[in-house]
């Protein structure tokens, strides 16, 4: 393992590797930045690009696009409330109240130094404990996957800014929504009234656009007699002694549960981030602060999602098994490259396994010196007049949107969950559970009907999988703690003193 680390770094600190880590982390930036396009996108783009290149360094490159674009789609997240990637959606939940509140400069500079340690963390956990964590993964059926998602749905109260009610009916919306299309088991179609252009269900690009950036551009229309003072005063860049212990906890904290949940295939940086925001929200000592320009709201996530980046790699490079659509298309360069992953990788071709993870701690150095810097003038798009911004944010959105499937339906829908965004937010209907509903429901539903179908219709498989049953519990603790300490609460505030 040692002599193995030594040559990963040897191929690393070679001119050729850190001059394509250099282009492949800059990319992902930029690439992270325009909605729609994303790391699949590029790396697809990338593959002919590296024919005839030395396996090692195209791969290496291709690693750099990958978690380059966390960095990137963070930036739009914060500064525009559009989500360049999935991964970054939980980002503008207090990134987005930070800018407005004059605190842009602030907010993506706590985004990038708890990326870069999120990033540096992982890279260690990766080296250390790739081929344990593996072992690890496989363990992971479609029982265990569905009480894990079931353990994340717990959270939808906890994502609820105000009425648990409002919440409970926006998750089930995105349940709705996420029933739409083609059924992978029987071939049926639901909920498509007819429309072939729904056979492929909803992307979540036009979700998570939607909901967020069209519904935010509605806002600005229709109020646009409202100053916005915070869009004209970007803030110090300068982080406190109070703003670090604040990002202290999350960042230690998010770096490992990023990482773990990484290293589950399906569950991925989008996952990842959902969790850590729901998981500083609990144990945040004022939870109200979540949702209005959180330090730790913003920190967790940030961390958490560059920390998955890393991990999905261990089933990657030690099984083989692409962990999300992204390492998907990393197995298709790999395959392409002549490189076969697996078990069988870090023995019979180490310069590639130990030269890839060596050179992630080059690219998180390459994103912090490349990202500080460019603050000052990423934070100048708040400086731009409101009609122009708004012009800015409809025409990346729509073009992300029509880049990824070239298709007229998909535009409209976005207008519609534009709109449906918008009415939202006017009625107070939180979209955290709705997005989080709408990310699990898929996966809960496929865990389900697969684990029913090797059991041949018996419940009974989730009762004998010891980590499912784990699972289930943690699950009802998750929902029955709060209800109980709730109720004591209201015990203590009714018993009043007695003055004598």
């Amino acid at each position: 393992m040692l002599e193995g680390i030594a040559q990963g770094f040897q191929v690393a600190f070679s001119w050729e590797a850190i001059l394509f880590v250099f282009i492949g982390v800059f990319l992902g930036t930029i690439i992270g930045m325009i909605p729609g396009l994303g790391p699949i996108s590029a790396i697809a783009i990338m593959i002919p690009v590296t024919y005839g290149m030395d396996p090692t360094i195209a791969l290496v490159m291709m690693a750099g696009v990958y978690y380059g674009s966390m960095y990137g789609g963070s930036t739009s997240s914060i500064l525009l409330n559009a989500p360049g990637v999935a991964g970054t959606v939980a980002a503008a939940f207090d990134g987005y109240p930070m800018a407005q509140q004059g605190k842009a400069g602030k907010a993506l500079a706590i985004s990038a130094i708890c990326s870069f340690v999120g990033g540096t963390v992982s890279v260690i956990l990766l080296m250390m404990f790739a081929p344990v964590l593996a072992s690890v993964a496989i363990i992971f059926g479609p029982p265990e996957y569905f009480a894990l998602m079931l353990l994340g749905l717990t959270a939808i109260a906890s994502l609820s800014e105000g009425s648990t009610i409002k919440a409970l009916i926006s998750a089930v919306l995105g349940f709705i929504i996420v029933t739409i299309g083609i059924d992978s088991q029987t071939g049926t179609s639901r909920f498509t009234f007819g429309s072939v252009n729904l056979l492929d269900g909803i992307d979540f690009l036009i979700i998570a656009l939607g909901v967020f950036a069209i519904a935010e551009v509605c806002f600005l229309i229709l109020n646009r007699k409202q100053k916005l003072s915070g869009l004209n005063n970007i803030g110090s860049l300068k982080l406190t002694k109070e703003d670090f212990k604040e990002m202290k906890g999350p960042m230690t904290r998010q770096s490992f549960l990023g990482f773990l949940l990484g290293v589950l295939p399906g569950a991925g940086a989008t996952i990842s981030s959902f969790v850590a925001y729901i998981t500083e929200k609990k144990m945040a000592k004022k939870p109200e602060e979540f949702g209005k320009g959180s330090i730790k709201g913003l920190a967790g996530p940030e961390t958490a999602n560059n920390a998955a980046t890393s991990g999905a790699f261990v089933p990657l490079l030690s099984l083989g098994i692409p962990g999300s659509g992204t390492t998907a298309v990393m197995l298709g360069a790999f395959l392409v490259l002549g490189v076969q992953p697996g078990p069988l990788l870090m023995s019979e071709n180490p310069t590639v396994f130990w030269g890839i993870i060596a050179s992630m701690y080059i690219g998180n150095v390459f994103l912090l010196i490349l990202n500080l810097p460019l603050i000052p003038y990423f934070v100048k798009i708040l400086k731009v007049p409101r009609p122009l911004l708004i012009s800015l944010v409809i025409i990346s959105s729509l073009v992300g949107v029509y880049a990824v499937s070239f298709s007229t339906f998909d535009l409209y829908l976005l207008v519609v969950f534009g709109i449906l965004g918008y009415f939202m937010r006017i009625f107070s209907f939180p979209a955290a559970p709705f997005i989080l509903a709408f990310i699990l429901g898929g996966m809960m539903e496929n865990a389900l009907r697969q684990s029913l179908t090797i059991s041949g219709g018996s419940w009974n498989i989730f009762l004998t999988s010891p980590l499912a049953m784990s699972l289930f519990v943690l699950t009802t603790l998750a929902v029955v703690v709060p209800v109980w300490r709730d109720r004591v609460r209201r015990q203590k505030n009714q018993q009043t003193p007695i003055d004598m």
